[in-house]
């Protein structure tokens, strides 16, 4: 995830060149935004894990309410009151477990924390048992909210609609995996029964989310709205191999599942951040995302098509390409753990395949429509730039996936 933040950060500022008003600050809130993006990655105390995550909600907040689209101020309030219901419910939970356990360090929570007698009077008179299923709770909801998983993913949608295309490429790329992150850093180690207890409630958001998020997307005419209903799509497949990593801890489906959902965090990060910016690139030139709207464009832009078409195949899961392998492994190991839920889940991968094809042939393909003729420029060398690195890491990770997996495996392994 750091190495994702420290990639994904230059690119969007890259991406950047189409901001010409108020750059100091602009680019304030991009450092900002990356150093809480990084410190909740690397905090080992709890206390300073919620400082950096907050402080990556403030200037995400301001990157959308000034240089955002129409309905800015709406979507900007919508995100900073979901994610903020879900920090506060963290930060109760987190002193709960300072109290109790003495000591707010991650390494001194693992050998403390799960060995705590649960029927002793621990706080305000509420047994071991009740604290730490508080606090379980509390963070599950926080966590599901920065995912997001059904029913709390209604923030992202309008977030990333009116996003300028950097926000839309950071939120997508990075602070959507601070809440699987959370999962699996937080959850997971701290409270291994409860997890067990309810994975299957877990792998049922999952898949609804799976489900629902390929339903949304199938249904959209903006462009950018579709792609940022895939994120809700693809990162419910995260959620349910974190939680077919909850019900068979220990076994190898479990780390099968694991892996891919860390990878999958890894690689959707990537496409995602290629097509925000793809979806970026047409609307600096054409002043729209209606999809309805376009049509032909391979004839005018055969090296954006070419581009868009790659970049869409990954998000598909098209073996050879990145996404392919996070996915077959979250379900390669979720199968025999959450067999019906990893069944269903296949319908929204069914539809993955439709709304990709839809937008590719909106786009691309049909009768050229004339009113673009001599008005589209094509890609210039700084958005090549900006694409060209996420395009080698798709294909490279897509044909040989050994080098991540086996830096994912050592922490998978060392932590779970």
């Amino acid at each position: 995830m750091v190495i994702l933040t420290t990639l994904l950060t230059p690119l969007a500022i890259l991406a950047s060149f189409t901001i010409t008003e108020r750059v100091k600050p602009y680019m304030i809130l991009f450092l900002l935004l990356e150093t809480g993006m990084l410190g909740v990655f690397m905090a080992l105390d709890l206390l300073l894990f919620f400082v950096f995550w907050e402080i990556g909600l403030v200037p995400m907040y301001f990157l959308i309410t000034q240089w955002g689209g129409k309905n800015r101020n709406y979507a900007a309030l919508k995100f900073i009151l979901y994610t903020m219901a879900g920090s506060l419910g963290l930060l109760l939970a987190i002193q709960m477990i300072g109290v109790v356990a003495g000591t707010y360090d991650y390494s001194g929570l693992l050998s403390v924390w799960p060995t705590l007698q649960n029927d002793v009077p621990s706080l305000f008179g509420m047994s071991t048992a009740t604290v730490k299923t508080i606090a379980f709770w509390a963070f599950v909801v926080a966590f599901a909210i920065k995912v997001p998983v059904w029913p709390f993913h209604t923030w992202l949608p309008d977030a990333h609609t009116e996003a300028p295309t950097a926000g839309s490429m950071i939120l997508a790329g990075v602070l959507l995996k601070l809440g699987a992150y959370g999962f699996l850093r937080l959850v997971l180690p701290l409270f291994p029964d409860e997890a067990l207890m309810f994975a299957g409630g877990l792998a049922l958001l999952a898949t609804l989310a799976i489900v629902f998020g390929a339903w949304g997307a199938y249904g959209q005419d903006d462009f950018k709205r579709l792609v940022a209903y895939s994120s809700i799509n693809h990162m419910g497949f995260v959620v349910l191999g974190i939680a077919a990593a909850a019900a068979a801890k220990g076994t190898q489906d479990s780390y099968l599942a694991i892996n891919g959902a860390v990878l999958q965090m890894f690689n959707h990060g990537l496409y995602s951040a290629g097509m925000f910016f793809l979806v970026g690139v047409i609307y600096d030139r054409a002043h729209t995302r209606d999809l309805n709207a376009f049509g032909g464009l391979w004839a005018l832009l055969p090296v954006y098509g070419t581009i868009l078409v790659f970049t869409s195949m990954a998000s598909l899961g098209l073996p050879g390409l990145n996404g392919f392998i996070s996915e077959f492994l979250i379900v390669r190991g979720a199968w025999p753990v959450m067999t019906l839920a990893t069944a269903v889940s296949m319908i929204g991968l069914f539809f993955t395949g439709a709304y990709t094809l839809k937008a590719l042939y909106k786009v691309l393909h049909g009768p050229l429509n004339k009113h673009w003729a001599g008005h589209l420029p094509e890609m210039n060398t700084r958005e090549l730039v900006v694409i060209a690195p996420l395009m080698v890491l798709i294909l490279l990770i897509g044909i040989w996936p050994a080098w991540i997996i086996e830096m994912i495996n050592r922490a998978v392994m060392m932590w779970f």
